[in-house]
């Protein structure tokens, strides 16, 4: 977990070894959330590049009654 500044422009440089693990390159899109009280950024990455992401999820959930 890195520590970021905000600039006097309401900037903020993402540190190194974040950007390097989650594969970040300058201009990419990231959505910036509100959740309590911290920031989120999420990568915004084009579909297809998601494709796949959920290979070997766990679909097995118990349901209602109703919902069989």
């Amino acid at each position: 977990m890195g520590i970021v500044t905000i600039s006097p422009k309401y900037q903020v440089v993402i540190p190194k070894d974040i950007r390097e693990k989650l594969g970040l390159s300058p201009g990419q899109k990231v959505q910036a959330i509100v959740y309590d009280d911290r920031i989120e950024l999420i990568p915004v990455r084009p579909i297809k590049k998601m494709r796949g992401f959920l290979k070997g999820i766990n679909t097995r959930v118990d349901r209602e009654a109703d919902r069989v």
